[in-house]
């Protein structure tokens, strides 16, 4: 009767557990964004942690943390310094200079049969002109969709100083938070995870910083190029660069494509090979040599999993999640590895305390045991054997 009473504790059991499950996912989902902010800010915190470490030691560690999180603020000002105004004079040209853009394309399809044909058929010169002509006027009727842009960027903002601050707290207590969650358990679990959690934020830690030199790498080099080439607006080009280099596999190929679609309107088809050739070439020694130099040591997934680790994370969070899909994936491997490995351990001590191969530790067996006949062997010391007659 003991089975049949269990059932129904095995059902609320059961039950309840897939309840929990449930509740947690659900609970996870409608905090969706402020837990991909933590997520984020940890990744941050890991980031600075080794330039604040090492900076620690030679002065306070608040200090640190101020003079680390002012260079990281800086970047994105000198971004924006370096890719807004020209972008600005460039659309402000456009408006000026669209009806005289006009009207040499309409001698252009003048000038060729083929095209002029076309142009009789479908008036597309008057079209075109007609909207070259309205589009100055249409530069005020963008004011509500200027008004939702202005609402995206204070809500991306505000995402981005709570991350920051975020990370700040998780840099200024360094361990200590980590610590103390890891003392509830067991020392020799603590132990474990600590040493894991340790190989996770040095993979991390040096993913970010080889991502970085490497982008660094390619921006300048692709400022270099394009300004020999005389490509409008290298600067900032250069800058996309170097940030689509951040994002693996496929970005350097985006980055690469938007840079020649530019070179087609500025001096085709001289520019445009040499940009091609150029961004071909550089890519096989970026995925060859730098790229292996910078981060062999740092993370050790396979190509497949990074691309798809970059799937993954671009769909769930765009480019915030291609850009940390290798160094989830690491530290996942890592993890993975970790767990692994002490499973098999714990597989190994059962099969030796299952088949008694502890040996002298357990007193078990011949050299310190029983004889062949039952009484006590040689190996107690108790009856030493009689010497020979």
């Amino acid at each position: 009767m003991e089975p049949a009473r269990s059932i129904p504790r095995t059902v609320l059991v059961a039950t309840l557990t897939i309840l929990v499950v449930v509740g947690v996912v659900a609970l996870a989902w409608l905090l969706r964004g402020p837990l991909s902010w933590l997520a984020i800010a940890g990744f941050i915190a890991v980031a600075v942690s080794g330039p604040v470490s090492r900076m620690q030691r030679h002065m306070p560690r608040g200090v640190a943390v101020l003079l680390v999180y002012v260079g990281v603020l800086l970047v994105p000002a000198v971004v924006g310094l370096i890719v807004i105004p020209p972008l600005v004079r460039a659309a402000s040209d456009l408006v000026d200079q669209a009806p005289g853009y006009a009207d040499e394309v309409q001698r252009y399809v003048q000038g060729n049969e083929t095209l002029r044909k076309l142009d009789d058929d479908f008036d597309l010169v008057v079209q075109l002109q007609r909207q070259a002509d309205e589009l100055p006027a249409r530069v005020g009727d963008a004011a509500s969709w200027l008004g939702d842009l202005g609402v995206g960027i204070v809500n991306s903002v505000f995402a981005a100083v709570t991350i920051l601050i975020l990370s700040v707290f998780l840099v200024g207590s360094g361990r200590r938070w980590i610590d103390g969650l890891l003392d509830v358990g067991t020392p020799r679990h603590a132990a474990r995870v600590k040493g894991v959690l340790d190989q996770m934020a040095a993979a991390v830690g040096a993913y970010i910083a080889g991502a970085v030199l490497q982008a660094a790498i390619a921006g300048t080099l692709a400022f270099v190029v394009m300004t020999v080439l005389g490509v409008p607006f290298a600067a900032p080009l250069a800058v996309l660069v170097a940030l689509f280099g951040l994002i693996p596999m496929v970005g350097a190929t985006i980055a690469a494509v938007v840079v020649g679609i530019v070179t087609v309107f500025n001096d085709f088809p001289t520019a445009t090979v040499v940009w091609t050739v150029w961004a071909v070439v550089y890519q096989q020694i970026e995925n060859t040599v730098i790229q292996p130099r910078i981060q062999k040591r740092a993370v050790g997934v396979h190509p497949l999993g990074v691309m798809v680790a970059v799937l993954f994370g671009g769909s769930l969070l765009g480019v915030i999640g291609a850009l940390l899909a290798v160094p989830v994936a690491a530290s996942l491997q890592i993890g993975v590895q970790a767990w692994w490995a002490y499973r098999q351990e714990g597989v190994a001590a059962g099969h030796a305390v299952g088949t008694g191969e502890d040996g002298p530790a357990g007193g078990d067996g011949p050299p310190g045991g029983e004889g062949p006949a039952g009484d006590d062997g040689p190996g107690d010391g108790a009856h030493p054997a009689p010497a020979p007659a």
